[in-house]
């Protein structure tokens, strides 16, 4: 039960990353890189306060937990660059299949049992996940929204990786993990923000940068210090239907704060995919 609620906690966060990121004028790419730079500073200085010591794993665990924090980072580029290409309904709906691709993948590398449940709340949240969008009201994506499509399903493919790689570590203390991960997801986007040159573009001002550090030490270092540490706890399938929290939780964010209100057809949606969770839930 500890375990799924901090996954809870984590997802309620997340949710609100969409909002944040609403009143940040500054690229993806740099929001992405500071997300990892100040998450895994601020859990640095955690450990500090804890009179705990970050702690190197053996090889094997560091090898995946730096190419599962690569992964990451190039996700948090990949989602924020599908809502510049195509429509936020759109690019909802693909990213956020990528619970659909960890039951798969999960059931290839974890050897995870695809079961009849798993089947029908998979069906079901996916089924929620196309009211939440609006793709039946906005119809299907044309050829300008190609581009976006890529890069959400990028962003989906790689997110569901990083969840299959963190259940294949073993035996690393929840914080060293996070901190690993979260500096490989920041230097693996420094290359491409040098080629670009988007240190210097977008607008800097004291409120872009404490909407920034809010989002590096929240949003990040404690979202995902409770994300990982729920891990071990859980399967991954339990991980991917929970994960849909996210998208509705910033469903309701945007109606509450940015006055975006919720369609009928939304709301059956985040009904749909909070059942699916549970159905889940239930053992058989």
């Amino acid at each position: 039960m500890k375990n799924l609620l901090s996954l809870i906690i984590a997802m309620i966060i997340f949710g609100t990353i969409g909002i944040l990121r609403r009143f940040i004028p500054l690229s993806s790419a740099v929001i992405a890189f500071f997300r990892g730079v100040l998450g895994a500073s601020f859990l640095l200085v955690l450990l500090k306060f804890k009179h705990r010591t970050f702690t190197l794993p053996d090889t094997n665990n560091l090898i995946k937990l730096t190419l599962s924090g690569a992964f990451l980072g190039i996700n948090w580029l990949f989602l924020f660059e599908a809502y510049n290409f195509t429509s936020v309904p759109i690019a909802t709906l693909f990213c956020y299949t990528n619970p659909a691709i960890v039951i798969i993948l999960s059931a290839i590398f974890l050897n995870e049992r695809l079961t009849a449940k798993k089947i029908f709340c998979l069906v079901l949240s996916l089924s929620g996940m196309v009211l939440i969008s609006g793709v039946l009201e906005s119809g299907l994506p044309g050829k300008n929204d190609i581009k976006g499509i890529l890069c959400a399903l990028c962003s989906a493919l790689l997110y569901a990786s990083v969840l299959i790689f963190n259940k294949k570590v073993r035996g690393v203390e929840i914080h060293s993990k996070t901190i690993i991960q979260l500096s490989a997801s920041a230097l693996v986007l420094v290359p491409y923000i040098i080629f670009t040159g988007e240190f210097s573009s977008g607008e800097w001002s004291a409120e872009s940068a404490s909407l920034l550090l809010y989002t590096g030490i929240v949003n990040t270092g404690i979202a995902y210090a409770l994300y990982f540490g729920s891990m071990n706890g859980l399967s991954a399938g339990t991980i991917a239907f929970f994960s849909y929290i996210d998208p509705v939780t910033a469903l309701i964010f945007a109606g509450l704060i940015l006055g975006e209100s919720l369609t009928l057809a939304g709301l059956a949606g985040a009904a749909l995919i909070l059942a699916s969770s549970v159905i889940c839930e239930f053992r058989t």
